[in-house]
């Protein structure tokens, strides 16, 4: 996450000292320090609720539709294994459609070497071992931090103006023309760079638009879905997503989502500067290259 804004006075001498220097840099404050603070402890409670998720998931590698989810129901999607004992053969099977992903999903190597039958491996769960209880402990002690956060912060932005300001993209850049030009820009991998760089393109206020007021909301209102004393409480949770199961298939598929953008925001910024970007969230100090005078 971040946003732009001008350079304050406290980051003036160090700016002067890179113009002095001839370096064609200049260092700007960049990242409040409320989005700073959300984005870090997102990272890390975002992080164990993926890696508790998925060993809650393994309890029962399948998904479902609707109100179903007895054994005998035909899952939308079923992580598994086939096979004899001595050679278990892993598949994913979505809709219908089987894959064959032996070694990934439904089997993979167990901590002694020998083939072990679940649907995620164990390297990416926590724990890593199959124990639903303590995975749950972690889900919803993290669960409860990440939604105090994100709280927080939209509460933050909406005082702030960070949203109106800097995320709200402009009427002018929603036309065709420039959405096109913007995509074509970051398939041929090239980014903003000196004043442009202080600024999010289109792109990037759209897919922060999708992620805070979409995909996050989402995953805490499935989450909340699949409790059965939250359900008691608010029984139209159930009504709003079609029944537990379906709200368990939403919030597993956002959860995807959500790491396929963390995946991107990653290979944006190996593409961009690791360490710059880096620094900037932890500090608030970002350097850009400024073309010098001709």
């Amino acid at each position: 996450m971040s946003e732009s804004t001008e350079t304050p006075g406290a980051a003036v001498p160090a700016v002067q000292a890179l113009a002095a220097a001839g370096a064609g840099r200049r260092v700007i404050r960049r990242h409040r320090v409320t989005t700073r603070i959300w984005h870090w402890v997102n990272l890390v409670a975002l992080t164990i609720l993926l890696m508790s998720g998925l060993n809650i998931f393994n309890a029962h590698p399948r998904l479902y539709w609707g109100q179903f989810g007895a054994d005998s129901d035909r899952p939308f999607l079923e992580l598994g294994a086939r096979g004899s004992e001595d050679d278990p053969r892993g598949f994913a099977e979505i809709m219908g459609h089987r894959i064959g992903t032996t070694g990934i999903l439904g089997v993979s190597a167990g901590p002694d070497g020998d083939p072990l039958i679940q649907g995620f491996p164990s390297w990416s769960t926590l724990p890593s071992w199959r124990d639903l209880a303590t995975a749950r402990r972690w889900h919803f002690f993290f669960a409860w931090i990440f939604v105090a956060n994100l709280a927080a912060y939209l509460a933050a932005g909406l005082l702030n103006g960070h949203f109106r300001h800097d995320i709200a993209p402009r009427r002018d850049e929603l036309r065709p023309r420039t959405l096109a030009h913007h995509v074509f820009d970051h398939l041929r991998l090239r980014f903003p760079r000196g004043e442009a760089a202080l600024h999010y393109n289109v792109l990037q206020k759209l897919a922060y638009l999708g992620v805070i007021f979409v995909a996050l909301p989402l995953m805490v209102l499935t989450g909340l879905t699949m409790s059965p004393g939250i359900d008691a409480a608010a029984p139209w949770l159930l009504d709003l997503f079609g029944g537990r199961q379906s709200a368990r298939t939403l919030h597993f598929l956002v959860a995807g989502s959500i790491l396929f953008f963390v995946v991107i925001h990653l290979a944006a910024l190996l593409a961009v500067g690791v360490w710059n970007e880096l620094r900037s969230m932890i500090t608030g100090r970002y350097v850009i290259k400024e073309d010098r005078p001709t």
